[in-house]
């Protein structure tokens, strides 16, 4: 207790001395911050990233079984501005303490209710939201600076991975929002601005039926505000998706036409893209 105690002491200490002076020399473990889009919400992940200067990390410096702050100086923070899941549990949008214990074969994952807290020092396991395990990952290159990544990232899913020395652990993440987007969709479409080209886009990519999309695409046509090549593109697709191959060429077609008029080399491309598709 009395060491413990020592350490919150002398690390309170030196934070509030590098705060109380303006800063003339660099960190030693750099500040990173991470702003990640995901589902409708964002994710913000803010860490200290020390090197690994020849000494022996995982197992060593930082000991197997104890937990620590998944970076350096202050405890890394993560906050959510929508319920996400990781690794199938549930997350309320909120601001949490990212702690992890790291082992050989898997590493502890740890979500507590106080991000505010320097290093791992009060850590208190009754402040825990959440902990789970993870499988630890051996690569053979070396990582020298401790890195925290969002991989893998679509609309609904994307992986948070920790690299440190020869070190590796991925959280898998997921969210939940095609019922609320559906219902935007639905609501917009009774107002005078109707998102015809954003709903277009979002039943394409997550395969719903093209019977919808296809009368928006008919709107999106009259719609001076949009370039003709576009809503020929994805009614082209549209007609593609439906198996509608000749009609996919035709509008396809027209879409080449109306790219090539205004020199957009790459709607030729993506036009001629469903036309070499359609006649497989």
């Amino acid at each position: 207790m009395k060491k413990n105690y020592t350490c919150i002491c002398i690390g309170l200490l030196l934070f509030t001395a590098v705060k109380s002076h303006a800063q003339i020399t660099p960190q030693p473990s750099s500040t990173q911050t991470i702003v990640q889009d995901f589902g409708l919400g964002k994710i913000n992940l803010v860490y200290s990233r020390p090197d690994v200067k020849g000494r022996k990390i995982f197992g060593g410096m930082e000991p197997y079984g104890t937990v620590w702050r998944t970076g350096a100086n202050s405890a890394t923070v993560i906050k959510f501005t929508d319920e996400v899941k990781m690794e199938g549990k549930k997350i309320p949008a909120g601001e949490y303490g990212l702690f992890s214990i790291p082992g050989e074969n898997e590493w502890t994952i740890i979500l507590s209710k106080q991000p505010k807290q320097w290093g791992a020092y009060s850590y208190k396991q009754a402040d825990d939201f959440v902990r789970f395990a993870v499988k630890t990952e051996h690569p053979q290159a070396l990582t020298e600076t401790m890195t925290l990544a969002f991989t893998d990232v679509t609309p609904t899913s994307c992986n948070l991975q920790m690299m440190w020395e020869h070190s590796s652990f991925i959280v898998h993440m997921t969210t939940e929002i095609d019922t609320r987007v559906m219902a935007r969709i639905d609501s917009a479409m009774n107002t005078v601005q109707k998102p015809y080209f954003e709903a277009i886009v979002y039943y394409y990519n997550n395969n719903k039926d093209m019977t919808k999309p296809l009368e928006w695409a008919a709107e999106l046509e009259k719609d001076t505000n949009f370039p003709p090549f576009l809503p020929k593109l994805w009614k082209a697709r549209i007609l593609l998706r439906k198996g509608d191959k000749a009609g996919a060429i035709a509008a396809a077609q027209e879409g080449v036409k109306a790219a090539q008029a205004a020199n957009v080399q790459e709607y030729v491309m993506l036009n001629n893209e469903v036309i070499a598709q359609a006649k497989k």
